[in-house]
């Protein structure tokens, strides 16, 4: 496994090691950074190593039989599209299609359109992260291991407490609480998905003791719900009255950015046209017949309202 010290990496891991037995080899940077009990029990292993070395570990991935992905790199092109395609592809040619019975690879919904199908514009003006996310799914299909890929394409990401560093959407949950006085004022146009990492660590824990055929791919979320209800909802957690709202039109929304002097990217404004990022048949523990620990907004706001958050 790869990127275990990150928010998802953590809680899967978590969840690897108290409800599995299987021998694990967790692939890190730096191993100061797992804040888990690495001696619950035996079968864990730290492979201390960047991505950009993975050609050294030839040998033991061709042990694997199964490999799941997680590491990621945000930001600078070349870090980007060195470990998100270019290494992310290599470690998948070291498994042996003999062996490894799934690779479950994490990337993004953002490089999905409403039909799950590649969205193009994502792959045209999408964020380094989220274009090297398009490119790397582009290329499976050249693997040996292709038809046991499991790919998962998570939707908003929440996570994170005092033992575990908080998702980038988390992290900025006090500050969107802290403006729900303006915001629950607005009315505007759009949709989305969430689900809780804890969620994602169950339903990979599934799928690894339980390999689907075909392989993936499942977008991870909850029932999508638009922006209005998601105001509704948080204002309705935290006791605050909604008395009138104003439509949040394009015209309004080109004033504030204007008066506010914000800096808008092609993908920001593709992302205010776009507005719906909705998926058909998106899957969280439920799917699989198990119990889904966050299926609401106010679940996810009375889990982060006030909560001391660390850095990610």
């Amino acid at each position: 496994m790869t990127g275990a010290s990150g928010c998802i990496g953590h809680y899967l891991t978590e969840a690897l090691i108290q409800e599995t037995d299987h021998e694990l080899f967790l692939l890190v940077r730096n191993p100061d950074k797992l804040r888990l009990d690495l001696e619950a029990r035996p079968g864990i292993s730290i492979v201390q190593a960047d991505m950009r070395q993975i050609d050294k570990y030839g040998d033991l991935l061709k042990t694997m039989d199964t490999a799941i992905l997680v590491a990621t790199a945000w930001g600078g092109a070349q870090e980007v599209f060195d470990v998100n395609v270019h290494k992310t592809l290599r470690l998948l040619e070291l498994l042996d299609p003999e062996v490894c019975e799934q690779a479950i690879y994490f990337s993004t919904a953002s490089i999905l359109d409403r039909n799950n199908e590649l969205l193009k514009e994502s792959g045209q003006m999408g964020t380094e992260y989220i274009r090297s996310k398009f490119d790397c799914v582009r290329r499976f299909t050249r693997l040996p291991i292709a038809s046991r890929i499991t790919t998962l394409y998570p939707t908003l990401v929440f996570g994170g407490d005092e033992n575990k560093p908080y998702s980038h959407v988390a992290a900025g949950m006090p500050e969107i609480l802290k403006r729900m006085n303006l915001i629950r004022f607005f009315k505007a146009e759009g949709s989305f998905h969430f689900i809780h990492a804890r969620d994602i660590a169950k339903v990979v824990v599934h799928l690894v003791d339980n390999p689907p055929e075909p392989a993936g791919p499942f977008v991870l979320g909850n029932p999508a719900v638009t922006v209005d209800r998601a105001i509704e909802e948080i204002c309705a957690t935290l006791n605050k009255n909604i008395i009138f709202r104003i439509p949040l039109t394009g015209f309004l929304i080109d004033l504030f950015i204007k008066i506010f002097k914000i800096e808008m990217s092609s993908w920001d404004r593709f992302c205010l046209t776009y507005r719906h990022f909705t998926y058909k048949d998106p899957v969280t523990p439920a799917t699989f017949g198990m119990t889904t620990e966050y299926e609401t907004l106010r679940d996810l706001v009375k889990t982060y309202h006030r909560a001391p958050l660390q850095t990610i």
